[in-house]
């Protein structure tokens, strides 16, 4: 799976402490995935939203690299520095919405490589985008950003041809392509739910919609 495994994440250590740029220069490198998807009116926004909010890390980490070692680092300090206007400010903010993007990303992968799929349409993945977009995004969403979605499982790629593109354009048999969404999964997804989990301690969600 050669854009998602082309850089690797570093394992989640004991202590759940994430370093900030090892996890920045990785997740760099997932935005294009949002590619695969076709449907540019919806998931260009989506990419350049992530892409955008890792820039926004990127500052504030590049500001003081000591200070803000870790992501626990970065909403500790902020909390402090930002008062009441925190968490709806700065680095803290940006992570918030790139691990929702990226919630989806992953609960989309899951999801086809769990087989979950239209028994009538089995290499359609409209049920597992749908999956993923009811967990990691549709509660953040108004009304309008929730039709224009709907409206774009429509365009959505055949898994056949998403599963190629994630291989950049190799012929790679499809058990392959699978075991090989299942090692990223495995090496990214205890990382999201350490983010998840930091958030909720430090009461730091916020369930605006955009």
């Amino acid at each position: 799976m050669a854009l998602l495994l082309e850089h690797e994440f570093k394992p989640l250590p004991a202590d759940k402490q994430i370093e900030t740029l090892p996890f920045l220069e990785a997740v760099a490198h997932l935005p294009p995935f949002f590619d695969c998807l076709g449907a540019p009116i919806v998931y260009s926004p989506v990419k350049a939203d992530l892409t955008g909010n890792i820039k926004k890390i990127r500052a504030v980490y590049d500001s003081n690299p000591a200070k803000f070692k870790t992501l626990q680092n970065i909403l500790e300090v902020e909390k402090e520095m930002h008062g009441s206007a925190w968490p709806k400010t700065g680095a803290t903010l940006a992570l918030m919405w790139l691990k929702r993007g990226l919630k989806f990303m992953l609960v989309l992968l899951q999801s086809i490589s769990d087989g979950e799929q239209d028994e009538e349409h089995p290499n359609l993945i409209r049920v597992n985008a749908m999956k993923a977009y009811e967990i990691a995004l549709k509660k953040y969403h108004g009304w309008m950003l929730q039709k224009l979605f709907m409206g774009s499982v429509y365009a959505l790629p055949y898994k056949s041809d998403l599963l190629k593109a994630l291989e950049k354009g190799k012929e790679v048999k499809e058990e392959e392509s699978i075991e090989k969404i299942h090692q990223f999964l495995s090496r990214v997804t205890p990382i999201l739910d350490a983010i998840y989990e930091m958030y909720t301690k430090m009461n730091a969600e916020l369930s605006y919609k955009a």
